[in-house]
């Protein structure tokens, strides 16, 4: 199965997210996608602690190192690639981190208005 064009929500050539930590569904350190990849990872995220307490809350903890699976566990601060579907419910509860535009794949509009992350740029002038 062939990964999907590496664009971002502009159309243009989609920018790495993270190398350290190393993210995405790939472990390339961008925010690439496929048709298998269940979660869409697609969100290019600066983690906050709130965030993370908030993941951490409805299931997924994000903090806590897996050296068995090459996590690190994440820090406030890290970016970090995100399922659209997640950071969409986060948004919808107030705990949503900040967005880099550059580096979400253009999949992420598949589930979040492009309005809605632009409200949490980090990266737009």
């Amino acid at each position: 199965m062939d990964m999907d064009e590496s664009l971002n929500v502009f159309g243009e050539t989609l920018l790495p997210c993270s190398e350290d930590p190393l993210t995405g569904f790939f472990r390339d350190g961008c925010c690439n996608t496929r048709d298998d990849d269940i979660g869409s990872h697609t969100v290019c995220v600066e983690v906050t602690q709130d965030f993370l307490e908030y993941s951490r809350f409805r299931g997924n903890d994000l903090s806590t190192p897996h050296p068995e699976f090459g996590f690190p566990g994440l820090q406030p601060g890290d970016r970090w690639c995100l399922c659209a579907a997640r950071w969409l419910e986060a948004y919808q509860q107030e705990m949503a981190p900040r967005v880099f535009l550059r580096r979400t794949h253009l999949k992420a509009l598949d589930t979040i208005p492009l309005g809605v992350l632009k409200s949490f740029a980090v990266d737009l002038n």
